[in-house]
């Protein structure tokens, strides 16, 4: 669903961006929130994950394919504020890097597929958390439906877009019914992807699952025959909270990533995605303008001038992992040593009357 430039005109692409502008933000601020010793370490990795699971484009329907949006699973997985960052870290390396998304498009993008995916599927995963039975089971599933609806939400989002500022004179109705149509095959796959990957991570680590916490059974008390809920524990201080060392998750993820990009991408559909696929249908694409960025060394994801197409596009993955895991941790970092420093104990002012004796 990358928007390419020259399918949204300049006053819509420029109110998108100052919504998406907007969005990064109030969720820079509210990330400073989310962003603990638990998810710091792995945001930038959620990012990185996202990215490479981004180039293994799986088949929906007859000439047609998806890929992962990863708003639902960055959301589960590091918080709605975090995940809007995540998402938006992949947006701007994938169209600076890669001419994947226009850059005129780039407030577009981020509002349809980091902003919308991301807070419908949050709030639909919240919802359902609140009514099914505690447990690991339930977030799995609340993370199915979550997924499943964030891609249709993202398809909406867009054919919004193009009824307000579409270059092309194309029936909106029918790319609403294409748009959604398609993005529902789609949704399937991201909430397989998403499903599979939580509850991986769960199995190991629910710790780590920022849509987990405070959801596990309490404990109960046999008293006089009926069965109560035992009093809550006391919180675990920091240290001891963050005692687990996150480091074989970021190895496995790192890896993980590494290999998806660098070697299952071969693999996957060349057939277009569903934006493009409805594109070319309906003839939205008439008016597509190239990327500004299409010499770039690692257009197209592949690696200019090597000539074998497996080993450039590998290559290309490879890097894109890398550079994205490491923009995305100095930003998920230097939030969090704000967050440190706003939250340390301000000097008592006995201390203060002591230093100026």
């Amino acid at each position: 669903m990358h928007v390419p430039d020259g399918f949204i005109d300049v006053p819509v692409s420029a109110a998108a961006g100052v919504v998406a502008a907007g969005a990064v933000a109030v969720s820079l601020k509210g990330a400073r929130r989310e962003l603990d010793e638990r998810t710091a370490p792995l945001a930038g990795l959620v990012a990185a994950f996202i990215f490479a699971v981004q180039m293994l484009n799986f088949p929906v329907a007859a000439g047609t394919s998806g890929h992962l949006l990863g708003g639902a699973l960055a959301a589960i997985l590091v918080g709605p504020f975090t995940g809007v960052l995540c998402v938006s870290v992949v947006l701007l390396m994938q169209g600076v890097l890669f001419a994947d998304g226009g850059l005129t498009a780039l407030g577009v993008n981020i509002s349809d597929m980091a902003i919308v995916t991301t807070v419908v599927a949050y709030l639909v995963f919240r919802g359902l958390v609140k009514v099914l039975p505690r447990g690991r089971r339930s977030i799995t599933v609340a993370s199915f439906v979550a997924a499943l609806l964030s891609v249709p939400a993202a398809a909406v989002a867009f054919t919004f877009l193009y009824a307000l500022g579409g270059t092309t004179d194309v029936s909106i109705g029918k790319v609403a019914t294409a748009m959604v149509g398609v993005h529902v095959l789609i949704g399937i796959g991201e909430a397989v992807i998403t499903a599979l990957t939580v509850g991986a991570v769960i199995a190991v680590r629910p710790d780590l699952v920022y849509g987990a916490r405070g959801l596990t059974q309490r404990l109960k008390l046999r008293v006089a025959g009926e069965l109560v809920d035992a009093p809550a524990a006391e919180p675990a201080p920091a240290a001891a909270r963050s005692s687990r060392s996150t480091r074989p998750v970021w190895i496995a993820g790192i890896v993980a990533s590494l290999v998806l990009a660098g070697f299952v991408s071969f693999y996957a559909s060349a057939d277009p995605d569903g934006l493009e696929k409805v594109a070319h249908d309906k003839g939205i694409d008439k008016k597509t303008e190239e990327h500004a960025t299409a010499d770039s060394p690692l257009a197209d994801y592949g690696v200019k001038d090597i000539t074998d197409a497996r080993l450039s596009g590998g290559l290309a993955g490879v890097i894109g992992v890398g550079v994205t895991v490491v923009a995305g941790s100095a930003v998920f970092w230097t939030l969090r040593r704000r967050r440190t420093s706003d939250t340390s104990p301000a000097v008592a002012p006995d201390d203060v009357t002591s230093e100026k004796v």
